[in-house]
């Protein structure tokens, strides 16, 4: 057999091999509603996705207003995220203006949550990523979609999601960890608008707040007045404010109770890249030191 011929059979298993293997899929194109959500679908979806957030760092998601750049985005997008429970509502808008044929994923279904009396009705508290515990409940939801949208690298999301849940339970351990030896008495502050709910119910932390789930609600002069007394009342001797919305009702209530300041606090957006909570990890063991220090210091 000629040499050429002898290097053309030896080959030829390699190249059959090569041409047998998946073609590389596509980048994923997706969208999120808001920076937090974009991160966890990031850590789920690697180097296979390309996320958006439509709210930016230190943006507010309830009081969000989309741009024509969200609507080209959302109707770009082969897959949208959105936590759900009344969080997004203007999402529905946005979707009749950009003409997004898809139906967003909510990655909240499945999340045990909770509720609370807001104007004299019984509405459900939609931070539910103030725990790490319900982020697990994000990550499957978010990895069945991915796998569902892009099925040659369902393998490599499903291993994305065992690694950022075994993340997520290293995060709750060391919540766990930090509260530990501060008494239940002591586990109280005050924050702008009552985000730290599920936070609050992992870690039997005491959160009081002026405005309830949304910070487009407005406290009353009655209600400020109840929230001043119940604070001296119970001691609480720490006020936070939060990145993405107004610290001046807060920082009038604490001046009327001495409450001193504990900081800032990341709630429901990101920093940006330079600042200490540019993804939801740095954002979730932030928080518990900013809380568990004022804790501390405060006893």
């Amino acid at each position: 057999m000629p040499h050429r011929r002898l290097l053309l059979a030896a080959s030829l298993p390699a190249l059959m091999a090569f041409s047998a293997m998946p073609a590389s899929a596509e980048t994923l194109h997706v969208v999120a509603s808001f920076t937090v959500l974009a991160d966890v679908v990031k850590q789920v979806g690697g180097d296979h996705v390309e996320v958006k957030s439509l709210v930016g760092p230190n943006g507010d998601p309830h009081e969000f207003e989309p741009s024509p750049t969200d609507a080209k985005n959302l109707k770009a997008a082969k897959v949208t995220f959105v936590s759900g429970e009344g969080l997004e509502g203007w999402m529905d808008r946005l979707i009749a203006a950009s003409g997004y044929k898809g139906t967003p994923v909510t990655v909240s279904e499945g999340v045990k949550t909770r509720t609370m009396e807001e104007d004299g009705k019984t509405v459900t508290d939609p931070h539910v990523w103030n725990s790490p515990v319900s982020v697990k409940v994000w990550v499957e939801n978010i990895e069945k979609a991915l796998s569902s949208a892009d099925p040659a690298d369902a393998a490599a999301f499903k291993a994305n999601a065992e690694a950022y849940t075994k993340k997520l339970d290293e995060m709750d351990a060391y919540a766990k960890a930090k509260f530990k030896d501060i008494p239940e008495d002591h586990r109280k502050v005050l924050t702008s608008h009552d985000a730290f709910g599920y936070f609050g119910r992992e870690y039997h932390v005491s959160f009081l707040a002026p405005l309830g789930v949304s910070t487009e609600s407005e406290a009353s002069a009655a209600e400020v007045a109840k929230l001043i007394e119940q604070i001296k009342a119970e001691h609480v001797k720490t006020y936070f404010f939060e990145n993405s919305n107004d610290p001046r009702l807060v920082k009038q209530i604490a001046k009327a109770t001495g409450a001193e300041p504990g900081g800032e606090l990341y709630v429901e957006s990101l920093s940006d890249a330079k600042g200490p909570a540019s993804t939801y990890e740095k954002m979730f063991r932030y928080n518990v030191d900013q809380i568990s220090a004022a804790m501390r210091k405060g006893s």
